[in-house]
């Protein structure tokens, strides 16, 4: 898979290296790919695409300074065959993970200096790897709903979603080949859908959350943005606590979830969720319609209050003193998780618990190995002021499941839209693995067939 220089898939010079994770890699270590060679032509194709993406929080002298610790890496490593698996390859860091060198900002006004902590795990364990850190990706404000200036790398008028909305544009725009995010509500799933490509939650709490600052700490995930399962894969294997590589076995009985969570999505989002279904049952996946979650809207509740009153407790000295520096998004979420009670946050905490153990008993049950819904209602709406709406994403993040969100085709427009999976509680190396062979299915890479925006 190569990408070149409009990252879309027209033919021509220019930007032509692997697109994905793990072909960037293995050409990297194995000096296949010049590393500096690489950083040339990624600051140009940077140069051509970021500008009118806005992904990245501004850097000056970003390049210089990749080259010196490019240097410094093939100083320390200068033999392929003892380079670390992600020599070179450069990251974008939702910027509400601190790293060393960075300021973190949060997507907000408040005094930058009140907001530092220390270098986030996961980080840390990139750098271990042997990645570059290309810099800090925009955020909406505190990973909340106050959007940030990224588009939509499809069509600059549309949202790229969030709130990892940074992270998500700067892999669909080639500016990386991996990212860093956020899921509290829908923050990886959804934007992944609305740029076309992967998004990777994993099982509750297997990527750590040191040195990320929190929105709500029962439902916060740390996770990771690609352009294939594969990369996803080699980046959780990295990232992920106990990992295990699976070989899938067999293809996977699939779930789809009927009842009043299924029906949150658009007109648009149903009609190409049936269609994708209709795909799959005819490459040989089976599939089995269940009933689920008849309480959805008290899940619905349950989620925003217990987010609400997580980020009011984290946020209460802050707020105290610098409230009017807030978004009103932020201030209203405040405010809400205020007057929710003590009895009410342990009572969504159990219920947290409730659902994760409902999906797995009808899993069982039925005899699934996945579940399948829309990654989003529909495509990415247009205009800027909202990141779309994260329904479609709630419930398996409040059950604390591991999610994924594969590509699967665009609307008459030209937009993304994605399919996504839920597996079992920790069953993440499995669903990596099956998630694998349905995209083989329903689409590879978008960016192999379709030209990015109108910014090249």
């Amino acid at each position: 898979m190569e990408r070149d220089t409009d990252s879309g898939g027209r033919s021509g010079a220019g930007f032509n290296v692997p697109a994905s994770l793990v072909t960037l890699a293995d050409s990297l270590r194995s000096g296949d790919l010049s590393l500096l060679d690489y950083l040339d032509q990624l600051e140009t194709h940077f140069n051509r695409r970021e500008p009118a993406v806005r992904a990245f929080v501004e850097e000056d002298g970003r390049f210089e300074r990749l080259r010196r610790q490019a240097k410094a890496l093939l100083a320390q490593y200068p033999a392929p065959e003892q380079r670390p698996p992600l020599f070179g390859v450069p990251v974008g860091v939702k910027d509400i993970f601190h790293v060393d060198g960075f300021v973190t900002r949060a997507g907000s006004r408040l005094p930058p200096e009140v907001l530092q902590g220390a270098e986030a795990a996961s980080v840390t364990l990139l750098k271990r790897a042997g990645a570059l850190v290309l810099g800090k990706t925009v955020t909406t404000e505190f990973a909340y709903f106050a959007p940030g200036p990224t588009r939509n790398p499809y069509n600059p008028e549309h949202t790229p979603g969030g709130s990892s909305s940074g992270s998500a544009a700067a892999v669909a725009a080639g500016l990386c080949p991996l990212a860093l995010g956020t899921q509290t509500i829908g923050s990886i799933n959804r934007p992944a859908a609305f740029c076309g490509v992967v998004g990777y939650k994993p099982s509750y709490d297997r990527i750590a959350r040191a040195g990320v600052i929190p929105l709500a700490t029962s439902l916060d995930h740390v996770g990771i943005f690609t352009i294939d399962v594969a990369g996803a894969e080699l980046a959780g294997s990295l990232l992920c606590q106990r990992w295990q590589h699976v070989v899938a076995s067999g293809w996977p009985v699939l779930g789809i979830p009927d009842g009043p969570y299924l029906v949150r999505a658009s007109e648009e989002g149903l009609t190409h969720f049936q269609e994708t279904c209709e795909r799959l049952a005819a490459a040989g996946f089976e599939l089995r319609r269940v009933p689920a979650m008849a309480d959805f809207d008290e899940i619905y509740d349950r989620h925003n209050r217990l987010t609400a009153a997580e980020a009011a407790a984290f946020h209460e000295a802050w707020f105290d003193e610098y409230a009017s520096l807030y978004h009103p998004k932020s201030v209203d979420l405040i405010e809400r998780g205020r007057r929710v009670s003590g009895e009410q946050v342990e009572a969504a905490r159990k219920g947290r618990r409730q659902l994760r153990s409902e999906l797995t008993e009808l899993m069982n049950r039925h005899g699934l190995d996945l579940w399948l819904s829309p990654a989003a209602p529909g495509t990415a709406p247009k205009g800027l002021d909202s990141t779309g709406d994260p329904v479609m994403n709630l419930p398996w993040t409040h059950s604390g499941l591991p999610t994924l969100t594969l590509p699967a085709g665009f609307n008459a427009a030209g937009l993304p839209l994605g399919l996504q999976l839920a597996a079992r509680w920790y069953a993440d190396e499995a669903m990596l693995a099956w998630a694998a062979e349905i995209e083989l299915e329903i689409g590879d890479c978008p960016m192999k067939h379709r030209r990015l925006g109108n910014g090249d």
